[in-house]
């Protein structure tokens, strides 16, 4: 190979796409391109560098970013989700079932947008502080100059934490392409400690250049999507966790460091710092904050809440989402289906707590695109990403667009809340402080009052192992199906145990022992109804079933039979996490092509 060739191409090809920016984030982006070729073109003023970090925020979404493999296919299966039915495909079923291979078509593309991603964010780095304005200029030019320096350093750690958790160890890529081939052309790989400390102290740095939600207007930018000193702290708490957390390391262990403290720390005064700001609150409505802040493609967010959000735009797989296509429900036939709500999951859930009924969708929608059909246990699908909730515009039913602008969530306040009282708990214990975030949270899951004390939802008494064991289940109630359990399970060192026991849960279900016994073998669904809550079904989910079909139901196989004869067994138990290995699993495979550009780029251990 002609290394020289190669560098080169990589150094073209982004400079190319910075300077032909395809504009990700539509609420607040000039999507005019830029038509010169020289950064001395590009990085001349306030409004061409703004195209410029347009780019580097474009590089998150698309078919190989947020918009459906880093979002719906990397995250499953895990203990909430699995992934689409059918026989193994080197490809997205594989990936779901831990059986990818280092040519599964399924990596190359996101492996390789993540680092264009970090290319894009290191051209601004390296050429935003060297502008004459940035130094020179107004006060309200450098402020905003600085910001988007600060949004730089904060997108490419986020595309870095994205590689890390599913590749580990990575080559260190901090400077542009051109400057990178000519002092090491082929790296190997850095351990994933020396890149979280080059990344935290990155976001260290962020944090002073960002302005926080309220002040964005002050230095002469609008409020938007982009970027704030929130959403900068936020991240470098969850980086710190993944920091101090369990990874598989290259020897095939599972491994924390031995100061893992230092790096909860970290996350409880970053997450701290955004709760007493008082710049972000949470939604009163978990239901709300899905089906018309996020579904309803809402302009403003009034609580801040969505601290961090993938945008979507163009109809097209360059730079929006599948989201409401590949998963949720289908509409008049229209739509994948492909993530499926365990059984065990659907039943986690409290009778009483609204989450369920948001993040759980046992039916689909007929024809008319309002009435409900009811489905069995193994066919619900997650629902926070809907397609029959989108409005502004409303997509009718017989609309076969599979792209539909909705934002993938990175980073949403009540996550801030859990990652504090995690954190807070893992140092002190379950302090006064550690309840309170959690059962904020709680409380808007059951519909209570926020900031006001229920003995009904709100937990007490715990011991410090106990308290870890409730967050390890409300960061599953609360953030299930937004691609986050498979990491958090991953960095606690909890992924192999708890496949294995949702895969025994599975087969007592399918059994119908123990707790599972007196559960429906039949639900019953009212006929005609528009419901997308609990409401469309005449009978409980908890109770055994009526002895005859209630007046103007259909009737819907639910347990059905006890034993390997169960839907449960035979759909739901037989394909999920089959190929899970403890020791491999924990990591995706570097993906070939990767691999066959870069002779020093090892592979994973087990593949």
């Amino acid at each position: 190979m002609n290394t020289n060739k190669y560098f080169n191409k990589l150094a073209i090809i982004a400079s190319v796409v910075l300077l032909f920016v395809a504009v990700g984030c539509k609420k607040f982006l000039n999507q005019q391109p830029i038509t010169d070729v020289g950064p001395e073109f590009v990085f001349n003023d306030v409004a061409s560098t703004y195209q410029a970090i347009a780019g580097v925020y474009s590089r998150l979404v698309g078919d190989q970013g947020f918009g459906i493999r880093l979002s719906l296919y990397y995250p499953v299966d895990n203990d909430e989700m699995q992934g689409p039915t059918g026989a193994t495909d080197n490809d997205r079923r594989d990936i779901a079932r831990y059986s990818a291979s280092p040519s599964n078509a399924q990596l190359s593309s996101p492996f390789n947008q993540l680092f264009q991603g970090i290319e894009f964010a290191n051209i601004c780095i390296d050429n935003i502080p060297k502008m004459a304005m940035y130094s020179g200029g107004t006060d309200q030019q450098k402020k905003q100059l600085q910001r988007m320096y600060g949004e730089a350093l904060t997108l490419r750690a986020q595309f870095y934490l994205e590689a890390i958790i599913n590749w580990g160890d990575l080559p260190s890529h901090f400077q542009p392409a051109y400057l990178q081939a000519q002092i090491y052309p082929f790296p190997s790989r850095t351990d994933r400690d020396t890149l979280y400390t080059h990344i935290l102290a990155d976001l260290k740095t962020a944090e002073d250049l960002v302005p926080w939600r309220n002040d964005v207007t002050s230095i002469g930018d609008i409020v938007d999507e982009r970027l704030t000193k929130g959403t900068v702290k936020g991240l470098r708490a969850k980086v710190a966790l993944f920091a101090g957390g369990y990874s598989l390391r290259q020897d095939g262990t599972m491994k924390r460091k031995s100061d893992y403290l230092t790096y909860y720390q970290i996350a409880r005064d970053e997450t701290n710092d955004v709760i007493t700001s008082g710049q972000h609150a949470l939604n009163p409505s978990f239901r709300a904050l899905w089906k018309d802040q996020v579904c309803g493609h809402a302009v403003t967010d009034p609580q801040g809440e969505l601290m961090f959000q993938a945008s979507a735009i163009g109809l097209s797989g360059a730079e929006d989402t599948k989201l409401g296509y590949y998963n949720g429900p289908t509409v008049n036939g229209l739509g994948n289906k492909s993530i499926n709500v365990l059984p065990t999951y659907f039943y986690l859930f409290d009778t009483l707590d609204l989450r369920k009924d948001v993040t759980c969708v046992p039916y689909t929608v007929n024809a008319d695109g309002v009435t409900k059909t009811g489905v069995a246990i193994t066919a619900i699908n997650d629902g926070k990403y809907r397609r029959d909730w989108i409005t502004n515009p409303v997509i009718l039913p017989t609309n076969a667009v599979q792209y539909m602008g909705l934002k993938w969530q990175i980073l949403r306040y009540s996550d801030v809340l859990l990652m504090f009282a995690e954190a807070e708990n893992e140092i002190n214990g379950p302090t006064i402080a550690a309840y309170t975030a959690i059962n904020t949270v709680r409380r808007r899951g059951f519909g209570k009052a926020l900031s006001t004390a229920d003995a009904t939802v709100d937990l007490a008494g715990l011991s410090k192992a106990t308290f870890f064991t409730a967050i390890v289940k409300e960061r599953s109630l609360e953030l299930g199906g937004e691609g986050i359990r498979k990491y958090d399970l991953i960095r606690w060192n909890l992924l192999a145990a708890t496949l294995a026991q949702t895969k025994q849960t599975l087969t007592d279900m399918s059994n119908q022992v123990g707790i599972y016994a007196n559960l429906p073998k039949s639900m019953y669904y009212k006929n005609s109804s528009t419901a997308d809550d609990k409401t469309l079904w005449s009978n409980s989910f908890y109770l055994p079933a009526p002895t005859s079909t209630p007046a103007n139901t259909t009737k819907v196989t639910w347990f059905g039979v006890a034993g390997t004869a169960n839907a449960i067994y035979a759909t739901a138990l037989s394909r999920f996490a089959t190929g899970f290995v403890t020791g491999k699993s924990e990591l995706m495979p570097i993906p070939q092509p990767a691999r066959d550009a870069n002779f020093n780029l090892t592979q994973n251990p087990g593949y």
